[in-house]
C-alpha cells in the first residue's frame, strides 16, 4: 500500500512539473513576443534541466523558442559567438527529437534557420578577417563547422584565422581536429563564366552549374581539382607548437610532413631550429652549475648531451643543401655546427666549396 502511495505521489509530481514547464514556456514565449529577449532566455534557463523528461511537443516548443531567442541575441551582438552556438544547438536538437518522434512541428523552420545562421556567420567571418578581427573570424568559422560538419573548409578557415592572429592555442585545437578527420581539401571546383559580367564563378556542385548553363546564364564550364591540404595542416600544426615552445610536438609533425614531402625546406630548417633551442636549454642548465665534483660531473654529462643534440642537426642541414645548394642561411648554419663540434675537415670542405 505504501509503495502504491509513493508511486502515485511520484506520478502527481511529474504531472505538476509538466504543467509548470508548459506555463513557463508560454511565459517565455510571451516575453519574446514583447521583445524582452533576455528575460525570455532567463525563464528558459530555469527549466532547461527538466526538458529531458518533457513530452515531444514540449521539447520542440522549448528548443524552437530557445533557438530563436539565442539567434536574436546573437544578431544584436550580445555574446554573439556563444548565443550563435546555443541557437545552433537548439535547432539541431529539434531535428534530433522530431526525427525520433516523427512529429515534424518545427523541423522545416529549424532547417531554414540553420541555413540562414550559416550564411550570416560565413559573411561575418569574412568581414572580421578582412578587418583584422582574427579571433572573432575564427570563432564564427568554427561555429559554421559545428552547424555543418561536412563543410570542413570552415574548420580550415578557423584554423587559418587563428594562426594569422597568433592565437596558437586555438590554431592547435583546429589543426589537430583537421588532422584527426584526415582533412585533405581534395575535391572538384566547378567553374563557369557569367555571360553578363564575363567573370568566372564557382558553383557548389556540377548540377548547380549545369542548371545555370541550361538557363543560358553561364558558359565555358571547367573543373579544377585543388592540391591536397594535408601538408599545409601538418606544417601549420608544427609551427603552432613551435611558437608555443612545445618542441616535442613540433618535431613530431615536421618529421611526419617529411614523409609526405622529403623536399620540405621549412621542415629541415625548423627541425634544426628545434635542435638549437634544445641545445640552448642545456647550456642554461650548465651555466647554473657550480664547481663541486658532483656538479662538474653533471656538467660533463650535459655537455655531451649538448654536443649530441647539435650533431643530430647535421643530417637536416645536409639534406637541405642537396635541395638548395646555394642557400646561404643553411650553409652558414652548417658551418656553425661544424665549428661548434670541432669538425675541422668538414668545415674546411664546405667553406672551400662555397
Amino acid at each position: 500500500m505504501k509503495k502504491n502511495l509513493k508511486m502515485l505521489l511520484f506520478l502527481l509530481l511529474i504531472n505538476v512539473a509538466a504543467f509548470a514547464q508548459k506555463d513557463q514556456i508560454k511565459e517565455a514565449q510571451a516575453l519574446y513576443d514583447k521583445g524582452k529577449t533576455e528575460d525570455a532566455l532567463a525563464v528558459l534557463k530555469k527549466i532547461e534541466y527538466l526538458i529531458v523528461n518533457a513530452s515531444d511537443t514540449d521539447k520542440s516548443d522549448f528548443f524552437y523558442l530557445k533557438g530563436n531567442v539565442c539567434k536574436d541575441l546573437a544578431a544584436k551582438n550580445i555574446d554573439a559567438v556563444n548565443n550563435f552556438a546555443q541557437a545552433s544547438s537548439a535547432f539541431q536538437d529539434i531535428l534530433l527529437y522530431e526525427n525520433d518522434s516523427r512529429n515534424y512541428k518545427y523541423a522545416f523552420k529549424a532547417n531554414l534557420a540553420l541555413k540562414a545562421m550559416k550564411s550570416t556567420l560565413v559573411d561575418g567571418a569574412f568581414k572580421d578577417y578582412k578587418a583584422g578581427n582574427y579571433k572573432e573570424s575564427a570563432g564564427k568559422s568554427y561555429e559554421v563547422y559545428l552547424i555543418d560538419r561536412k563543410d570542413t573548409l570552415n574548420l580550415l578557415n578557423a584554423a587559418g584565422a587563428s594562426l594569422t592572429g597568433k592565437d596558437y592555442v586555438s590554431a592547435i585545437k583546429y589543426y589537430e581536429e583537421l588532422r584527426k578527420i584526415n582533412y585533405t581539401g581534395k575535391g572538384t571546383i566547378y567553374y563557369a563564366t557569367n555571360k553578363k559580367t564575363k567573370e568566372e564563378e564557382a558553383f557548389i556542385s556540377m548540377s548547380a552549374r549545369e542548371s545555370n548553363i541550361q538557363a543560358g546564364l553561364y558558359e565555358k564550364p571547367r573543373n579544377v581539382s585543388p592540391p591536397s591540404k594535408k601538408e599545409e595542416v601538418l606544417i601549420s600544426l608544427a609551427y603552432s607548437y613551435l611558437e608555443r615552445n612545445d618542441y616535442a610536438n613540433a618535431s613530431k609533425y615536421y618529421e611526419t610532413d617529411l614523409q609526405l614531402n622529403p623536399k620540405c625546406m621549412d621542415c629541415y630548417i625548423n627541425l634544426t631550429y628545434v635542435k638549437m633551442q634544445l641545445k640552448k636549454e642545456l647550456v642554461n642548465q650548465m651555466d647554473q652549475l657550480g664547481n663541486t665534483p658532483k656538479e662538474q660531473k653533471e656538467y660533463e654529462k650535459l655537455n655531451a648531451q649538448k654536443d649530441e643534440i647539435v650533431r643530430s642537426a647535421i643530417p637536416y642541414l645536409q639534406k637541405a643543401l642537396t635541395i638548395e645548394p646555394k642557400n646561404e642561411d643553411v650553409i652558414k648554419s652548417l658551418l656553425g655546427v661544424y665549428r661548434a663540434l670541432d669538425m675541422t675537415n668538414e668545415y674546411n670542405a664546405l667553406k672551400n666549396g662555397m
